[in-house]
């Protein structure tokens, strides 16, 4: 759309203008993100970014509820197909009396993607080197889906295979000096912090959980299949709350089983800019003081101290940054299915 086509539109909630331009770029990221991952969501998420009253309709959200994930998952949950042509989510959402307003509203992008733990299983590898058993505590469990890291076999082409788990396989592509992983890790305990928990026996909740997934993406889909009936066996323990108020007391109580270790990915791209601050000095005070090691994996922009460790060169298609005890050792794809692990990740 041209700026000159922009100057004119706004949407007006509560007095304030909301910038249209901004949500128009948001999708219009969203879909370069989806580039050859979902055809429809990259079609979708192009046509909201120059469909003004779409995006009119969007602006009325709160800004944490105009997400295209959750939008779409909304229109999806109330019969737009998909892959679809994109004509039907507009009418879905300009002809909307209510419904899909009221799910976006009461739901949330809680997608737990078990393909990152082929991502994240060679950091746990890694504060797992003296044997210790671990106890992983994840902020922003959602259904505590990823705490079960030792239950996969994981092929990391070409660098080997960890096999012997006894549960399916997760496959990554690898490029640089990535330590092969010698052994299952043995992990002792699996708790976390979310502010809205999900329960494994809840059907809905986890029929939420699916229509999350892309809708082009069967393994994805195939995979949390798997990762719902992992994780009924041994039910994590999940406590409901603000992750900032929680990690301290969660901690302590996992330290009881073992070496702790917070981890998160895709999470604190949801705290605002000063939260995510105040995370980032938390977590590395908890590191310094020998309470826990840590493991994240977010978009680069998040956490930018962490971010700064890392070589400048990126790719467009691995954004997040994988990072132990705050210095960033991989760059790797957001849903686990590539990695390039740094040459100057020496981690101790």
């Amino acid at each position: 759309m041209r700026k000159a086509d922009w100057d004119a539109v706004g949407a007006v909630e509560d007095g304030v203008v909301t910038n249209l331009e901004a949500l128009a770029a948001r999708y219009g990221d969203f879909a370069g993100a989806a580039a050859g991952q979902s055809a429809c969501f990259e079609q979708w998420a192009t046509e909201v970014s120059g469909d003004k009253d779409v995006l009119r309709w969007l602006a009325d959200l709160p800004e944490d509820k105009q997400q295209p994930n959750l939008v779409f998952a909304a229109v999806r949950w109330h019969g737009v197909p998909a892959p679809g042509a994109y004509q039907a989510l507009r009418d879905a959402l300009i002809n909307d009396k209510g419904d899909i307003r009221s799910t976006i509203m009461k739901r949330s992008t809680q997608t737990n993607e078990v393909g990152r733990l082929a991502t994240l299983m060679p950091a746990f590898a890694t504060v797992a080197s003296e044997r210790q058993p671990l106890a992983l505590l994840e902020v922003g469990a959602s259904a505590g889906l990823c705490l079960y890291p030792d239950r996969y076999d994981y092929d990391w082409r070409p660098v080997g295979r960890l096999t012997g788990s006894g549960g399916p396989e997760l496959r990554c592509d690898v490029t640089g000096p990535m330590a092969l992983p010698i052994a299952p890790i043995d992990v002792r305990w699996r708790g976390g912090i979310d502010l809205n928990p999900l329960e494994l026996t809840d059907d809905d909740a986890m029929a939420w959980l699916s229509i999350l997934v892309w809708p082009e993406q069967i393994d994805r889909r195939e995979r949390l299949v798997d990762a719902i009936i992992i994780a009924r066996q041994d039910p994590p323990q999940l406590v409901a709350g603000n992750l900032l108020d929680l990690l301290p007391t969660q901690i302590h109580a996992a330290s009881e089983h073992g070496q702790v270790v917070v981890f998160h990915s895709a999470v604190i791209a949801y705290l605002d800019d000063q939260d995510r601050r105040t995370f980032s000095t938390l977590m590395r005070g908890l590191v310094d003081d020998g309470a826990c090691r840590w493991v994240s994996n977010e978009a680069e922009d998040v956490l930018p101290d962490i971010t700064r460790t890392a070589p400048s060169v990126r790719q467009d298609a691995l954004h997040f940054i994988l990072g132990v005890d705050g210095q960033a050792v991989a760059r790797t794809h957001q849903h686990g299915a590539a990695m390039i692990w740094l040459e100057r990740a020496a981690l101790t």
